[in-house]
């Protein structure tokens, strides 16, 4: 199983990011796909969720209205579109394939790394630093 995450970079307060999740050796179809943030000192938190299908979205408050989560199932690849960025957005991102519901994803935090999610029921990919800083 391999989760990828790319896209990150430095950008400036107010701009605007994209990220990429490649997926492989799993049926992609059959998981949610999560991105999580990991900022220093901190837990790692649920930003945004999409179903397997792709017809439901989940955000967490703090960037509901800015990002979008959008998922390419036939392609294994789920992005997330990070608009009006600001320097709390700066942390280490994760995409996550996961197996519990949408809103538990946006709702909690973890401690937890590694490739296995058991809180999550999933797959934990490699992280992409965003920085967000002026």
């Amino acid at each position: 199983v391999q989760l990828q995450a790319s896209g990150g970079g430095s950008v400036q307060p107010g701009g605007s990011l994209r990220l990429t999740c490649a997926a492989s050796g799993f049926i992609f179809d059959d998981y949610a796909i999560g991105w999580f943030r990991q900022a220093p000192g901190k837990e790692r938190e649920g930003v945004s969720c999409i179903g397997s299908s792709g017809e439901k979205t989940y955000y967490r408050d703090s960037v509901k209205g800015r990002f979008i989560i959008s998922r390419d199932n036939p392609k294994n690849t789920a992005s997330l579109e990070m608009n009006r960025v600001k320097a709390e957005d700066t942390a280490v991102y994760y995409c996550a394939a996961v197996a519990v519901s949408c809103s538990t994803v946006v709702e909690t935090t973890t401690s937890e790394s590694g490739s296995r999610s058991e809180k999550y029921r999933g797959y934990w990919g490699h992280g992409t630093l965003v920085t967000v800083s002026s």
